[in-house]
């Protein structure tokens, strides 16, 4: 199974916890991202990302080009630390 067909089962599996009303919020809200243009200005599969700086989850800076240095790299960004 590909990580695509994975992360989408995941996402469809994680719907059936999610109360009716916040499913429409979150559905509402990437409708309205969706539909803002701003998928044309964001990194496409395959682009390259530029050199950043960002803190860790502990607060530490952390550097793309460091991480880069010793294989592949995934980005999470979330809105908490709840």
């Amino acid at each position: 199974m590909s990580l695509t067909q994975e992360l989408e089962e995941r996402r469809e599996a994680s719907r059936k916890w999610i109360p009716p009303d916040k499913l429409a919020i979150m559905d509402r809200a990437t409708r309205d991202l969706r539909q803002s243009g701003i998928l044309d200005s964001c990194l496409k599969v395959g682009d390259a990302a530029p050199a950043f700086v960002l803190p860790n989850v502990l607060g530490k800076p952390v550097a793309l080009e460091e991480l880069v240095r010793h294989g592949p790299v995934v980005l999470s960004f979330y809105r908490g630390g709840w």
